[in-house]
């Protein structure tokens, strides 16, 4: 689990839900005046878009981002940064 509830006292809560995490991500942000917008789908876009850049086994990326095996979702949120880095082709000769 990557992130946890902590309530005001300091105690751990268990998991946060994806909008606990949205409004935890937006409150820092805001804290250390970066103007971003991040919502919990910003930190699986990053999950996958860095392992799968990183060589990472897509069933490894898949279990720790809560997707299913395999699934299709998954692949919407791999981001490429460069296509002409990041070629298909690149190599097969």
């Amino acid at each position: 689990m990557a992130f946890v509830g902590i309530d005001k006292w300091g105690h751990v809560t268990g998991g946060m839900v994806p909008d606990s995490v949205t409004r935890a991500i937006k409150r820092i942000s805001e804290r250390a005046g970066v103007p971003i917008h991040w919502t919990g789908h910003s930190l699986r876009i990053g999950l996958a878009s860095v392992g799968r850049r990183n060589g990472k086994d897509g069933i490894a990326i898949a279990d720790q981002g809560g997707w299913a095996r395999h699934s299709c979702s998954m692949l919407g949120y791999m981001q490429r940064d460069d296509g002409w880095d990041d070629n298909a082709s690149a190599g097969l000769t």
